[in-house]
């Protein structure tokens, strides 16, 4: 394990810690969720930092680390819409988006596809997401503030959806090209092995 799969390993561990937060009665650590929340967001851009600096990019980080994204934006996505502190517009398309995603990836494993590396944009469009779930529930705790970050919360959730989409439509091409090499990796190795 490299220090950065540590990383995003601890935020792996770290979301049970974010939803029990969630559930506490009468919104009282919601404020302390959204920065929890907001703290395991901001890791996945810690990792990736880490992970290139040190020169400890590995296999397992590039499976690892999209795998914590899903698994937070989802947790955090169904346990906010779950409070209420989230409109349901904005979880369902981001779950649709996902949600797609995971079956994509899943799907192409399946069929043999070589691994596609994440996009900017996608790497984009779920940071604005992690920036607005933690202030969507910001908004609806106890803070002063709270009209401010439900500003800055749809503002997030905005362009990070916009990007979040795109970012699918991008990835249509690079898994059609993931799929043929994977497909000719396939074809070359049986046929080495063959001979």
């Amino acid at each position: 394990m490299s220090l950065p799969n540590i990383v995003t390993t601890a935020r792996l561990v770290l979301v049970p810690l974010f939803v029990w937060l969630l559930i506490q009665p009468h919104h009282r650590d919601w404020f302390r969720a959204a920065i929890l929340l907001a703290a395991l967001g901001s890791t996945d851009w810690v990792d990736g930092q880490l992970a290139r600096r040190l020169d400890q990019v590995t296999r397992l980080g590039k499976v690892l680390d999209p795998t914590a994204d899903r698994v937070l934006l989802a947790t955090a996505v169904i346990g906010i819409l779950m409070a209420g502190a989230v409109p349901m517009p904005v979880a369902v398309i981001a779950l649709t988006r996902e949600g797609l995603v995971a079956i994509a990836a899943i799907g192409l494993a399946l069929a043999g596809a070589r691994r596609i590396d994440v996009t900017l944009v996608g790497k984009a469009g779920t940071f604005g997401l992690m920036c607005a779930f933690p202030l969507f529930l910001a908004a609806h705790s106890t803070i002063g503030w709270h009209h401010t970050a439900l500003l800055l919360a749809w503002t997030a959730a905005l362009i990070g959806l916009v990007l979040g989409w795109v970012a699918l439509v991008v990835y249509i091409p690079l898994a059609r090209a993931a799929l043929s090499e994977g497909r000719a990796d396939a074809i070359e190795d049986g046929g080495a092995s063959i001979s």
